[in-house]
């Protein structure tokens, strides 16, 4: 048997350090045993998924020395590789559960499920769909079907018993079936939900070894019967423990940055990231830090995995980058540096900034030293507003910060816009709110324009800088936040 893993981002957001973690252990896996590593792109989710953002994580990806044997970009014999590409193919594997007998059409409407949700939850019961579409005749499905009623796809799940799912990791699991939801398979709009889409793919594909987040774990059984519906063999299934912020959190952007651009935007050297996150939760026989991907592989063991939630800390994966610079050649530094600060493609937006601003080549430092750094530490005092108490400005920078968290396009058309939006809101001009962005993300009352600042550094600092200035000034109570969050969704 060829060993085959694989690793399904979305292409909803930005390229997330848990993806290259889990893509990590996934080419490690195979590699080690001479097998191959697939990637494909589960961007079912239309409304969000976008070929922006597909190549952002295909390039972080690269970036960090990471290589697929198949996918979108490289082709293969199992393609395609994008889900969106194969809407027949899981058309035709739900209509073969439906005549099985194993999926029924669900009729059921959108304020229905809400209710039933909200009933559920305050008798305090397990959230779950009730089987009211379950009985429905073949001809009054056919009837409803024929008269263009939305439907979705929903899959039989038993109501007693106990799915025994077996991980490579934690041995055997207990889950009872009454905890399983009947899950949506298919889509109103005719697309496939994760569930069916993953299990049907990695069978098509393949795919031999699951390795993927420990979240999973209770879909687990879900899979374990479409496999069985199909009568297909099942891979084996190994759920990797999630990452943590320092306080044990689940790491979230909230608390701790999670883009992998951003970490090449820092000056993080791709060698000494992939080195870190081949840290969580695994280690080298010999227990030392610093490794390569090729020294990895060579002693990759999947056993040596600890099920104890790893810490993403940021502290220590300086410490380890500066590791792996002090081992740089001087030429091999000044290459490096080259190619993060001084490279064309990012070098020559700033110098249209700074062109027409200086006297001479020594003032560019003062002006154009924001574009090199991470923090900017700007002074407390220079968010004194004339129209804004304290409060005031914590929260346009907060509001401003979520905004711009959940913009998809960033360009300075969609930064003006969203802090037109904003300021509108809070009844002020967009001048108003330019005076608190400057020091923000150029640690300075005045630089070149702060707009086309924020979209040359990319929405990973920016939104970092912001969030710093937030905490700079006292951050956010769990009472403001509340508040804010809800007048968030008027603006």
């Amino acid at each position: 048997m060829t060993v085959r893993t694989r690793i399904a981002p979305s292409p909803t957001g930005d390229p997330h350090v848990g993806t290259a973690y889990i893509a990590l252990f996934n080419q490690c896996f195979a590699r080690q045993h001479g097998g191959q590593f697939i990637l494909r792109i589960e961007d079912t989710d239309q409304v969000r998924s976008s070929a922006a953002s597909e190549k952002q994580i295909l390039d972080s990806l690269r970036w960090l020395g990471l290589e697929w044997d198949e996918g979108p970009d490289v082709g293969g014999p199992h393609g395609p590789y994008r889900q969106s590409e194969r809407s027949a193919i899981y058309h035709e594997h739900s209509e073969a559960l439906i005549e099985k007998g194993h999926a029924f059409r669900c009729f059921c409407s959108s304020e229905r499920l809400d209710a039933l949700r909200a009933e559920q939850m305050a008798n305090k019961q397990t959230p779950g769909y009730d089987g009211h579409c379950l009985n429905l005749t073949e001809d009054e499905v056919n009837a409803r079907v024929a008269a263009g009623e939305a439907h979705v796809v929903r899959m039989k799940v038993p109501n007693e018993g106990i799915c025994k799912v077996q991980d490579m990791l934690r041995g055997e699991i207990d889950i009872p079936w009454e905890q399983v939801d009947m899950q949506v398979l298919m889509k109103a709009d005719g697309l496939p939900t994760y569930h069916l889409a993953n299990v049907v793919d990695d069978h098509l594909m393949g795919i031999t070894h699951v390795l993927r987040g420990e979240e999973w774990i209770n879909s687990a059984p879900k899979h374990i019967l479409l496999y069985q519906y199909f009568g297909w063999d099942m891979p084996q299934l190994c759920h990797m423990p999630l990452l943590r912020n320092p306080d044990k959190s689940k790491l979230s952007k909230r608390k701790n940055p999670t883009s992998i651009t951003f970490y090449e935007r820092m000056g993080y050297l791709p060698e000494a990231l992939l080195n870190y996150l081949g840290r969580m939760g695994w280690s080298m026989p010999d227990e030392r830090e610093k490794f390569t991907l090729a020294e990895m592989v060579e002693h990759f063991d999947i056993q040596r995995v600890s099920l104890g939630g790893p810490i993403f800390d940021i502290d220590k994966l300086s410490w380890l980058n500066g590791q792996w610079i002090r081992e740089l050649s001087e030429d091999q530094f000044a290459a490096a540096v080259q190619q993060w600060a001084l490279n064309p493609a990012y070098l020559k937006p700033m110098i249209s900034l700074a062109q027409t601003r200086v006297e001479t080549f020594s003032d560019l430092p003062n002006l154009l030293g924001f574009f090199m750094a991470g923090k900017v530490d700007p002074a407390p005092e220079l968010f004194v507003h004339k129209k804004l108490d304290a409060d005031g400005v914590r929260k346009a920078l907060q509001l401003l910060l979520w905004k711009l968290e959940a913009l998809r396009d960033w360009d300075k058309d969609n930064i003006t816009s969203v802090i037109q939006a904003v300021a509108a809101y809070m009844e002020l001009k967009l001048r108003d709110l330019m005076p608190l962005l400057f020091p923000a993300i150029t640690g300075q009352a005045s630089s070149v324009s702060v707009l086309d600042a924020m979209a040359h550094l990319g929405p990973d600092l920016t939104r970092y800088r912001l969030r710093q200035t937030v905490e700079l000034l006292g951050g956010t109570s769990k009472k403001e936040n509340k508040a804010w969050q809800k007048e968030l969704a008027a603006i």
